[in-house]
């Protein structure tokens, strides 16, 4: 049996990597694409590189009649907008895999703080399985609805969350310094992304204030059972995708225990990893362009002083999203995770 697959949203970045993931899928085909005001023009004429690769038109949302014509659901729309819509598709008998931020906390207050809006489906909130399979897959299994990881999350909470648990690294004093390219801020038009203004320039933003932090802090904690505390600072730089997160920390036992403390993250890495297909601690030092088009994750770790340095590397449109997403539906159905992702 084929699965059938509703994109919800289909216009931006995310939407387009789903598209072309999705038709070289050996399980998969994609057989709904949703759009507002591009509805009744073909995808390809929105995303002219689907052309000869996936023909369909776009449509106005209608869940009710999406429900009838797909087995899961991939939902890129933005918060509160998009858990609206994820739960009636539940309520139709569709399993969802979501792309907002809707349900990856376990706290309605902290997301209510956070995004500043009044959670529309809040008895889910806290219920809902984080779409980590390398910590989650049991779950994910079953689940109805899957909150896919924010792309910065997903580049810092790999590679800390074994080190807390494990009680290798201080809970209070972690940073997370990361560089993201331009597609991480959606397709569409803003200023602050248009090719003048991040050409040749590299800048933080919302310092102090990202909604990823809470996450970060939640999801270690859930994940390790230990409160975790995190600075983070995003930066937007001049390249089309790619993360790369650099992740400052104190190794447990003071400064005389660093000189060991490499090869025991070494160490810990790949026996949390090792049956995880898509993660891989590495000796060379990560860059972007080592994970570009691929759902890997390479991470790797130097010692500087009497702290550590992680560095750990994703491409944002694909572990950091739409390879998630897949990844996600390839263990909620029964596939090879492997399946249809390089």
């Amino acid at each position: 049996m084929t699965l059938s697959v509703a994109l919800i949203g289909a216009t931006g970045y995310t939407g387009l990597e789903l598209a072309k993931i999705l038709s070289t899928h050996p399980d998969a085909d994609l057989t709904v694409a949703t759009a507002r005001a591009e509805a009744g023009q073909a995808i390809s004429h929105v995303h002219p590189s689907l052309v000869g690769r996936v023909d369909l038109e776009l449509e106005e949302l209608d869940p009710a009649s999406i429900a009838g014509r797909c087995d899961v659901a991939m939902c890129c729309l933005p918060h509160a907008a998009s858990a609206e819509t994820v739960k009636q598709l539940v309520e139709a008998g569709v399993r969802v895999i979501d792309f907002s931020a809707d349900f990856r906390l376990s706290s309605l207050e902290t997301y209510e703080t956070w995004y500043d809006v009044k959670h529309p489906w809040p008895e889910r909130v806290g219920k809902t399985v984080y779409g980590l399979p390398e910590f989650f897959a049991d779950k994910i299994a079953d689940a109805d609805v899957v909150a896919n990881p924010g792309c910065y999350p997903t580049s810092a909470i790999l590679p800390l969350a074994p080190l807390v648990r494990e009680g290798l690294v201080e809970t209070g004093d972690i940073i997370v310094d990361s560089k993201s390219g331009v597609s991480g801020a959606g397709r569409s038009a803003k200023v602050a992304t248009l090719y003048c203004e991040t050409n040749e320039s590299i800048a933080a933003y919302s310092v102090g204030c990202h909604r990823h932090q809470p996450e970060i802090e939640d999801l270690v904690q859930r994940i390790s059972g230990r409160p975790t505390e995190v600075i983070f600072t995003p930066h937007l730089t001049p390249m089309s995708r790619g993360i790369l997160s650099t992740i400052y920390v104190r190794p447990s036992g003071g400064s005389e225990s660093t000189t060991k403390a490499v090869e025991r993250v070494m160490q810990c890495w790949r026996d949390c990893y090792a049956n995880s297909p898509f993660v891989t601690a590495v000796d060379h030092l990560p860059a972007t362009a080592h994970v570009l088009g691929t759902n890997y994750v390479q991470m790797a770790v130097r010692r500087a002083g009497d702290r550590l340095v992680l560095l750990s590397a994703i491409d944002n449109l694909a572990k950091g999203a739409s390879g998630a997403a897949v990844q996600n539906m390839n263990v909620m159905f029964g596939f090879s995770q492997r399946a249809g992702l390089v």
